[in-house]
């Protein structure tokens, strides 16, 4: 018995550990999205509080069709009124014979509203439709906020209680959110800066993202070139999961609920239908058919050698006809980023996440110009180029050295090449150019000349 409880217990570690190490990302060590609750004013029975939610991640967004939060009351809380977002379903209310709140439900969903409500219904840094700004790539958008009148709730520090089973979908699966904990009282202070005041109570929960929960397989893939070798090294077949696709083909065409509505030809008639892009309910996606199936590709060639400098064109395509990407991210991770002179049609951001190691950047669109991934087909994908300075104690092309250890799209991290198979520099250079091979035949036949 002692030996059973024993390995009960190594289990339960490890399981704790592995749930810890599964939402950790090593090139965001400290990305979360908190959420935080401010009381601020009392009603006759609970309270008026700002929920606010931001996103620390450096470099994962919340796209379109936005966040979903929701939790589960400790009471029998309601929700009164609610300003800059709405509860999904009202749930039973019949038990109140005046005034209907907005919300009955013992576990409410809520969402953000869209862009254009009336005035009255907005406050600030709602009505974005759910979508939150990566805070490396645009820390004014990253928050978005929402004001709620909650009722049959305490009316006192004392007798409040926190709201439990918090969960956020940013919009799908892989976010997995702490329990709500008493923090300091939010400070606020007066447009002057000489009056400063306090939130009654407040709370927060931590969220936190895992590729693992989101998706069984990676969403993305890399492929490489080089010019010093003819061989393309392309994305690994069914990188992103051929067999669930066709599986979920299947389904949908059972009539089963799907995420994939399988692959067309890019040069098929179907392709060029209209309303081929627009998307579904259900968030199925129709991929273009490729030999590994994802949704985007990331190629990085290795384009020119000059004398101090190298330089690398990365080029992303979207193989989704129903999905684009506005505020997208590439993160790279390379050990020539350290000595990036110039990109020529991205922006980038060194990601310092270690402190003094400086080998992973952030690249995005510019604003209004390639900010914006369209959906697959000729328009479907954005390309730039990286200037490196050399560095004479680290710089070669052997051994894949020019090329990336991991890149990120949009937060997932892709799958990359087996190290094996890099494009490798040729085994040795030939003996003699043409040009010197010229002057060396000159030479010879010169002295022979001479000899004659």
């Amino acid at each position: 018995m002692g030996l059973r409880n024993s390995m009960l217990e190594v289990a339960l570690i490890l399981a704790v550990t592995c749930s810890v190490a599964v939402a950790y990302d090593p090139l965001d060590p400290t990305g979360n999205i908190t959420i935080k609750w401010d009381i601020v004013s009392w009603t006759p029975d609970g309270y008026v509080a700002m929920v606010t939610m931001n996103n620390y991640q450096q470099y994962r967004q919340i796209m379109a069709p936005g966040w979903t939060l929701g939790w589960s009351w400790a009471k029998k809380e309601v929700i009164w009124s609610i300003v800059g977002a709405q509860a999904t379903e009202q749930g039973d209310c019949s038990k109140f014979k005046g005034g209907i709140p907005h919300s009955c439900k013992h576990t409410p969903s809520i969402v953000d509203l869209l862009p254009g409500v009336p005035y009255n219904q907005q406050i600030a840094n709602c009505c974005k439709g759910g979508v939150i700004s990566a805070y490396g790539q645009d820390p004014a958008g990253a928050l978005s906020a929402f004001q709620v009148s909650v009722g049959l709730a305490g009316t006192t520090n004392k007798t409040v209680k926190l709201p439990k089973n918090f969960t956020l979908m940013g919009p799908g699966l892989g976010y997995t959110c702490g329990p709500a904990t008493v923090v300091p009282s939010t400070v606020y202070w007066s447009a002057d800066h000489r009056r400063k005041t306090q939130s009654l109570m407040t709370w927060t929960v931590t969220c936190t993202y895992s590729q693992q929960l989101a998706s069984r397989y990676p969403t993305c893939c890399v492929s490489f070139s080089s010019f010093y070798n003819s061989t393309i090294v392309p994305c690994a077949k069914c990188a992103c999961g051929c067999g669930s696709r066709k599986a979920a083909a299947r389904s949908a065409g059972r009539g089963g609920n799907s995420h994939s509505d399988g692959c067309i030809m890019g040069d098929s008639k179907r392709a060029l239908t209209p309303g081929v892009n627009t998307p579904k309910k259900d968030g199925a996606s129709l991929l273009q058919c490729t030999n590994h199936m994802c949704p985007i590709r990331v190629h990085w060639h290795v384009k020119l050698n000059y004398k101090d400098y190298w330089r690398a064109k990365i080029a992303v395509t979207n193989f989704n006809y129903r999905m684009n990407y506005t505020q997208w991210t590439l993160v790279a991770q390379h050990p020539n980023l350290n000595n990036v002179t110039e990109v020529f049609s991205f922006q980038y951001k060194p990601l310092l996440p270690y402190g003094n190691i400086n080998d992973t950047g952030m690249f995005y669109g510019l604003k209004l110009y390639n900010d914006l991934l369209m959906e697959a087909g000729p328009f479907g994908n954005v390309q730039s180029e990286v200037l490196m300075r050399k560095d004479d104690n680290t710089f070669t092309f052997s051994q894949g050295w020019a090329f990336p250890r991991k890149i990120y799209f949009n937060g997932d991290e892709c799958k990359m090449p087996p190290p094996d198979s890099y494009p490798y520099l040729p085994n040795s250079a030939p003996l003699a150019t043409p040009r010197s091979a010229l002057a060396s035949a000159c030479l010879l036949l010169l002295l022979l000349l001479l000899v004659a």
